[in-house]
């Protein structure tokens, strides 16, 4: 069955490589659906209820078709991978030109990290969700979800245009590879990932550690999750906030 499904695929991809032909597309598109919406779900996390998820699919969609039109099957790179990152590319490049961060929830950010830092110089340690709720007077889920959107508007920046006029690309363009580390790049980096492992085992109870593992490592959806953990996505969706903001706090100590 699956040598008669290879030799399908062969034959589609041939048929859009050679002819460019509209049913190929129409069949890759199908075929490649499923990974704008894993993208879709994975960004989404962070993101506030007002934005639509349809937005988001149309963005990655726009995505998959460059990746189409652009694949270049001589390259050593399969079409999974390079999809994933025009599609991943496309849902955040269209989310920054909506600018759909408010300046309301700017100013809410901005204010929950000075509450957060108010409060560790008081009491002279990192300080909970439940705490800093408290001190600004709104809901922990809040305080969580606020922060988690303030961690993809980090990441959104690295999608903006470089100051370099000669060359079109991102911030993200100008990250090096990681693929091809100096045996001393590879020592700092296993060094950085122990001492992250050993700051999740130390602040994290165990839930925590679970549904951060599952998502980053592991890479399966909230939902997928919850599935696994018999809890509802958004019960996964707090859990996940709320690790988040402690692991921030932590690391924000650590580096200052």
């Amino acid at each position: 069955m699956s040598s008669v499904s290879t030799m399908a695929d062969d034959k589609i991809w041939t048929e859009w490589l050679t002819e460019r032909s509209q049913e190929a597309c129409d069949a890759l598109i199908r075929q490649y659906l499923p990974l704008v919406h894993y993208h879709v779900q994975r960004i989404s996390v962070g993101l506030p209820r007002s934005v639509s998820k349809d937005d988001l699919i149309s963005h990655g969609m726009l995505g998959l078709l460059d990746a189409l039109e652009k694949f270049n099957p001589d390259r050593d790179l399969k079409f999974d991978t390079y999809a994933s990152f025009r599609v991943r590319g496309a849902i955040l490049d269209g989310l920054r030109k909506e600018d759909w961060l408010p300046r309301s929830m700017r100013e809410k950010i901005k204010k929950i990290e000075a509450a957060t830092e108010k409060l560790e110089q008081k009491l002279g340690r990192n300080v909970s969700v439940e705490e800093v709720a408290k001190e600004v007077g709104i809901s922990e889920n809040e305080v969580s979800q606020t922060m988690t959107e303030s961690l993809v508007a980090n990441l959104l920046s690295m999608d903006e245009k470089t100051n370099d006029s000669d060359r079109e690309e991102t911030y993200t363009a100008t990250i090096i590879d990681k693929q091809s580390l100096s045996p001393e790049e590879k020592l700092l980096e296993e060094a950085q990932k122990e001492e992250l492992s050993q700051l999740i085992a130390n602040i994290l109870n165990e839930k925590e550690q679970l549904v951060i593992g599952l998502f980053y490592f592991e890479e399966l959806t909230l939902t997928e999750i919850g599935q696994i953990l018999k809890l509802s996505t958004s019960r996964i969706s707090q859990i996940h906030s709320k690790a988040l903001f402690r692991l921030q706090q932590a690391l924000k100590k650590r580096n200052a």
